[in-house]
């Protein structure tokens, strides 16, 4: 059995009558690597807030190494990384001192010398101030200091957000390298798909609080797809082929979206119902993504399956 090293069970939080997260159950094993996806208002940071133990939950459980979200210890929370969107830093600190302050919290775990060569990585001087870095800077820093302490578990909520694409690059290459040296499990959000294809070996996509999908990357590129068919006659107006998500009708043309429905599923499918061709078309990760969680009313000449 796999070393479990954060799981949650039902994990709920209502405000009022609207659920921000809806029965969440996922088990993250020692040494993964996750994207955590969903467009804005999904339910991703209230989920990651629950996990951290800075929510209560209106229902379910969360689990960190072992411990409930809700009553972690110190010494657990050591263990844990955890970089948020902003990168809030104490400004008027320079870097050498902000490294000596976070320190102080982990008198045991720190590693001066990682800290050290993170900075000397991303070329910059401890003596600078953060009130005087860029965001990119920023988030460099807050990256060092966050994994400085070692942690086995990183949560990392959308820590590219609002960085150009040159730093941002840099920044997911100097993660990579970390986290493939060290082995962490990582939990990472992000809205820029790029990014996830980059870093992750597994995908948790929430929808309006609810779990859809959860795979690894490569189970999920292969199971969305996109297909046209074109028909000698009017196209089928119902298709009843398994996995349909959505459809696009045409006179003569049908355009689905289906999810884990295999190729020769939809070979069978064009013979028995007279279509004379039909082509897989390519879709990157971003495409895949948008038309999995695209809300009903962007798609009105889809037709949505209910769920």
């Amino acid at each position: 059995m796999k070393d479990i090293v954060l799981e949650t069970c039902n994990l709920t939080k209502a405000f009022g009558t609207q659920f921000a997260l809806d029965h969440l159950t996922v088990s993250i094993p020692r040494g993964a690597i996750c994207g955590f996806l969903g467009r804005n208002g999904a339910g991703k940071t209230t989920a990651i807030k629950l996990m951290l133990g800075l929510l209560r939950p209106t229902v379910g459980s969360a689990f960190l190494l072992g411990c409930d979200a809700q009553t972690l210890t110190p010494e657990i929370k050591a263990r844990i990384g955890y970089v948020t969107e902003g990168h809030r830093l104490i400004t008027w600190m320079t870097i050498a001192k902000i490294e000596q302050f976070q320190k102080a919290f982990y008198p045991d775990l720190w590693d001066s010398q990682f800290f050290a060569e993170m900075i000397e990585y991303f070329e910059l001087s401890p003596k600078k101030k953060i009130k005087h870095l860029s965001n990119g800077q920023r988030a460099q820093v807050s990256l060092a200091l966050t994994l400085a302490p070692n942690p086995e578990l990183l949560i990392m909520d959308d820590p590219t957000l609002g960085l150009d694409p040159a730093i941002r690059r840099q920044f997911l290459e100097g993660m990579i390298h970390l986290i493939m040296h060290q082995g962490r499990t990582v939990l990472f959000s992000s809205h820029i798909l790029a990014d996830v294809e980059r870093v992750c070996d597994r995908l948790l996509v929430l929808d309006r609080g609810v779990l859809r999908a959860d795979c690894t990357l490569e189970q999920f590129r292969q199971s969305v797809k996109k297909v046209r068919m074109a028909f000698k006659d009017k196209a089928p107006e119902v298709p009843d082929i398994p996995g349909l998500l959505a459809q696009r009708q045409g006179d003569n043309e049908l355009e689905l979206l289906l999810v884990g429905t295999p190729e020769d599923t939809i070979t069978q499918w064009c013979q028995i119902h007279g279509a004379t061709r039909h082509e897989i078309m390519p879709m990157t990760l971003e495409d895949q993504f948008i038309d999995f969680t695209a809300p009903a009313q962007t798609k009105r000449i889809m037709r949505w399956e209910v769920n």
